[in-house]
């Protein structure tokens, strides 16, 4: 499987990039990495025959890789010109991911802008929760308090409750 998806990438290479590295990845798969565009594709085995889990990612600053941001399982059969026009519709899901959208930028004051995290809402609207009360004093801070009024009222007894007025 190994020398099929070798074979597949280095045609697949030639077609999408100019400039690639073609190389092996730990768990068997193959990897073709182009630098000038700061992506990186994936071949990897699926455990089928003749089809293979294609990912594609970007190269961040430093050269090291971002996690896969799309994948699919292809046939390996189909012919080199299906495979390249499906690495390139995965290779522009990654730039679309990876452009900054128009709320993403700097503020006019030059500091980012607080973005909410996706999915927070949905979290906290979620069925079986209860919501957030308000925050309230709880009996530890009470017994502290009782505590500081009872030694502040020994001392005043102490300072002021011996003398005749």
């Amino acid at each position: 499987m190994y020398v099929q998806l070798r074979e597949t990438a280095e045609e697949l290479a030639g077609i999408l990039w100019r400039e690639h590295t073609v190389y092996r990845e730990r768990g068997g798969g193959v990897v073709i990495r182009g630098e000038h565009v700061r992506r990186w594709i994936s071949l990897a085995p699926t455990g089928g025959k003749d089809r293979a889990l294609l990912r594609a990612g970007r190269i961040l600053d430093g050269g090291t890789t971002a996690p896969a941001r799309t994948e699919v399982v292809v046939d390996l059969t189909a012919g080199t010109a299906e495979l390249a026009a499906v690495c390139r519709r995965l290779l522009a899901d990654v730039a679309a991911a990876a452009e900054p959208g128009p709320g993403s930028g700097p503020s006019r004051a030059g500091r980012p802008e607080k973005r909410e995290r996706p999915g927070r809402a949905a979290r906290a609207a979620r069925p079986g929760r209860r919501p957030r009360r308000e925050r309230h004093t709880s009996p530890g801070s009470w017994f502290v308090l009782l505590c500081v009024a009872a030694v502040l009222g020994v001392w005043l007894y102490g300072v002021f409750g011996t003398y005749p007025y």
